[in-house]
């Protein structure tokens, strides 16, 4: 610790911090341009210059680090007068369009020139100009190189915290501009990071370009919902019109930067597939009815198939509350466990609760990406989780953290990786078996013998070596190791080995002291609170089994009724149940099947093979359109409630518009299907909060007012690990045959994100992605429009080559509905082998048109 006095004020300060921070905690204002939290000092602004006794010269505060004994002087005459001329320096060349700025009201430049800037400026020569008008960079981006003031945040934000380095400068001086490629930002993530980061009116969002001013706005601080990152949005609404979203920088885990989808994508809550009213199905076709219409018709079709299965399916991306009422409605009125929160893949309860259990870490994600080194496993962060991959890229650069990938598709993180370790989508259990076999191999303290004989013939893939050692010693050489786990992994049919693998690799990283943290990378913005809530077959509420008696009896208590003794059926075993028409009732909240279920056209048979199909959900989804009853519930922001992130930190989503239409609350139609069963259900949030936190074990003690901006963790007793170690599968076979995988893109999540138009104006059309490689082998360029046809069916959209790409492999993002992605897909197969060849009625068509 050293001790300074700044403005007479003394304090300790740790080794290393700069002056500035050290005037910060003290309540000292020092006005600063170029400088940002999130970036390392640049210094060029000059606004931060304070007086440091025994040095001639005026000091950047940003940039100087405090010394023990230094005093420090922040608001002396000369000290005014260079800040006063810089602002005039500045001003010289500003455009005084302040009234029609999109800045006006919180404009860094307007305030500093109020608190500090010359009465009179001693400029009088023309202001440059380098543009008569605003330049539309792209479909959300738009500036004014004029009101520039040369701080270059934008530049350096979009190059060290974003990583696209889609901004630069050209020419110098007073002449540097800052732009994108040729005036463009095509190739950037448009992210409107810059946009946050600009202190004046340079780079403005087009969407809310002259829409309000910042005044005019009630703002509602919330949480994202569309990754499980769960940044903290602010969202500005004008007389209950959805006008913006930013973020702030003193909250919430995404420390002020946000994606494309959650700064520009929540317009989706404008969608014109709304639906209106609750609907029935006569005649074969769905009608509009009231609400008390619908109860009638859903009381009769119940009693027709009382007695019989019944089943649910829900949304991981509604709240906790919703989550937690749903599943008891299914336990306690259906009187059954067959529920589930995911229609893409299963989950192997058997292995994953144990791991979760053991070894997962609720703190915050800072703290445990800042450990020696993080090894991520499957997935593209880049693209799934894009502010996770914005720290952890700080963490390598700032924070010296060793960063290693597993994984089938590469990612923008992959230029920072110490290794890079390509698994064959199915071959990831293979490929941590061998991690698993190389590190015991070297190990230097003594293992129990049962690992050694386990692992003794596990033999690496060939090519790999190379990256697996480096992989492999870096573990060996650091002292704490994160792993952050894509539950992409859980696509394949081989998932349930892939957690065994990772449970060994887990344990022996505990056996050598290497104290593992785990967390999750999930694609869906409250998947962690679905599976916390139980909303799988195999477990109640916290994960505790359903077959176990004192579990069991603790929410039968509470809930004054007997539950289901044995398990559930996951939704694929639900299908089955409806296809051999063994299934009474299922209902489907906030979900849509028949886009996300590979095999469409089989759950399309099943799901009309049922006896009665209820779809509860804002939008009018294809799953909807097959239903017998249709129950319209509010939407993003017309419900308070709860998230749970990829951390296990719990936030308060707050409503922030009214329901639209005749839509009612999802936790008021739990009750409304409750009470035709003559039941009753708690409508209220806070009141099913209270009883979620006082069952579930990680969530006790959490209180709706002790959320706060930061949210509050949920917390865990690591169980000790009983499952042993498992015995490696030998390595999937290698085939001639391309293999189709699919996942989010870095403009789409799911299929909500669709419905918003701003997305779908910076979002590529559909795409079909493969190396250069097997590109020139089909004799296939990029932008070409290419065919993939598999066993059970074919699309047609635009080649994108990625050099990085493995060889072998297709990728087609899975959130373009009118692709019908999963028409191409079989039940119980991942990846799905495919054939791909130029699409011959475009290509003669666009010959066609040449020649005309």
């Amino acid at each position: 610790m050293v001790k300074v006095t700044i403005d007479e004020q003394s304090l300790e300060v740790e080794a290393g911090s700069t002056v500035l921070a050290a005037a910060e905690r003290l309540g000292i204002d020092i006005p600063t341009f170029c400088y940002w939290k999130r970036l390392p000092p640049l210094a060029s602004c000059r606004m931060c210059l304070v007086e440091i006794e025994g040095l001639r010269r005026l000091q950047p505060a940003c940039a100087t680090v405090a010394a023990d004994g230094m005093v420090v002087r922040t608001n002396t005459p000369l000290i005014e007068e260079t800040r006063s001329s810089m602002l005039d320096m500045l001003l010289a060349n500003h455009p005084l369009d302040c009234p029609i700025c999109d800045k006006g009201g919180e404009c860094e430049l307007q305030d500093m020139v109020m608190a500090y800037g010359p009465g009179e400026s001693r400029f009088h020569d023309p202001k440059r100009v380098f543009h008569s008008k605003d330049i539309r960079l792209s479909p959300v981006i738009i500036m004014n190189v004029n009101r520039c003031i040369q701080c270059q945040r934008c530049v350096r934000m979009c190059e060290e915290v974003v990583g696209a380095v889609a901004l630069g400068t050209v020419d110098k001086g007073m002449d540097t501009a800052v732009t994108g490629f040729e005036g463009s930002l095509a190739s950037c993530d448009q992210c409107g990071n810059c946009v946050e980061v600009c202190p004046v009116g340079a780079l403005m969002s087009f969407p809310y370009r002259y829409r309000a001013r910042p005044w005019d706005l009630a703002e509602t601080d919330t949480i994202c919902p569309h990754c499980g990152t769960g940044c903290q949005l602010t969202v500005g609404a004008r007389k209950g019109e959805f006008m913006r979203v930013r973020s702030d920088w003193e909250h919430g885990v995404n420390r002020e930067t946000l994606c494309v989808r959650g700064r520009f994508g929540l317009d989706f809550i404008e969608s014109r597939d709304r639906i209106k009213r609750p609907m029935i199905r006569r005649d074969g076709a769905l009608t509009p009815v009231s609400w008390e219409e619908a109860g009638d018709f859903l009381r009769q079709r119940l009693g027709v198939v009382e007695g019989k299965a019944a089943g649910g399916l829900i949304s991981p991306r509604l709240p906790n509350e919703v989550l937690y009422q749903f599943q008891k409605l299914m336990r306690t009125v259906f009187r059954t466990n067959n529920v589930d929160c995911s229609s893409r893949w299963s989950t192997p309860l058997d292995i994953l609760a144990p791991i979760v259990a053991s070894f997962y870490s609720r703190e915050p994600l800072g703290q445990v990406i800042g450990k020696d080194c993080v090894l991520i496993i499957g997935g593209n962060v880049t693209e799934e989780n894009p502010v996770t991959e914005y720290l952890l890229r700080d963490a390598v650069r700032r924070r010296n953290t060793r960063l290693l990938m597993l994984s089938a598709r590469p990612s923008r993180l992959d230029a920072d990786a110490r290794a890079v370790l390509r698994a064959h989508p199915g071959g990831e259990a293979q490929s941590l078996a061998a991690v698993v076999a190389a590190l015991a191999a070297v190990a230097d303290e003594g293992l129990p013998g049962d690992i050694l004989a386990l692992t003794s013939g596990t033999i690496a893939s060939s090519g790999a070596n190379d990256a697996l050692d480096r992989l492999v010693s870096t573990l060996r050489e650091d002292r704490s190791v994160t792993l952050l786990v894509s539950v992409d992994l859980l696509r394949s049919t081989l998932a349930r080995e892939t957690l065994q693998q990772l449970g060994n690799l887990l344990q022996l990283l505990r056996l050598l002291g290497k104290e593992p943290s785990l967390q999750f990378l999930f694609d869906r913005a409250n998947q962690m609170g679905a599976w916390d809530m139980g909303v799988l077959p195999g477990v109640l509420p916290g994960l505790g089994p359903v077959a176990d008696e004192a579990t069991r009896t603790k929410f039968e208590r509470s809930w004054g009724a007997e539950l289901p003794r044995e398990p559930g059926a996951d939704f694929d075993a639900m299908l089955e149940l409806c296809e051999n028409r063994r299934m009474g009732v299922l209902y489907v909240v906030g979900s849509d099947p028949i886009m996300s279920y590979p095999d469409r056209e089989f759950v399309e048979r099943a799901l009309g093979a049922a006896n009665l199909l209820i779809v509860q959900d804002a939008f009018l989804t294809d799953t909807a359109g097959l239903a017998d009853v249709v129950l319209p519930a509010t939407g993003y922001g017309e419900e308070s409630g709860t998230f749970t992130n990829n951390e296990g930190r719990t936030q308060a989503l707050r409503k922030f518009r009214e329901p639209a239409f005749d839509a009612r609350g999802n936790l008021a139609i739990f009750d409304f299907t409750a009470a035709l069963r003559e039941q009753a259900l708690q409508p209220s949030a806070n009141a099913v909060f209270d009883e979620m936190t006082r069952l579930v074990p990680a969530y006790e003690g959490l209180t709706w007012e002790g959320l706060g901006a930061d949210g509050a963790f949920t917390t865990s007793a690591p169980q000790p690990w009983a499952s042993g170690f498992f015995a490696p599968l030998s390595a999937p076979g290698v085939t001639d045959v391309l293999q189709l995988i699919t996942g989010n893109c870095l403009f789409h999540n799911g299929y909500v994100s669709e419905r918003s138009e701003t997305l779908n104006s910076v979002a590529d059309d559909p795409f079909i992605e493969m190396s250069a490689e097997d590109a020139a082998r089909h004799s296939l360029s990029d932008g070409d429009q290419v065919l993939v046809r598999s066993a059970r069916g074919e699309l047609t959209a635009k080649l994108k080559v990625n050099r990085r790409f493995p060889n072998g492999l297709v990728f087609v993002p899975e959130n373009y509905r009118a692709l019908r992605l999963n028409s191409l897909m079989r039940r119980g197969e991942y990846p799905c082998p495919v054939e791909i060849r130029a699409c011959a009625k475009r290509a003669a068509s666009a010959l066609d048109e040449e020649r005309v």
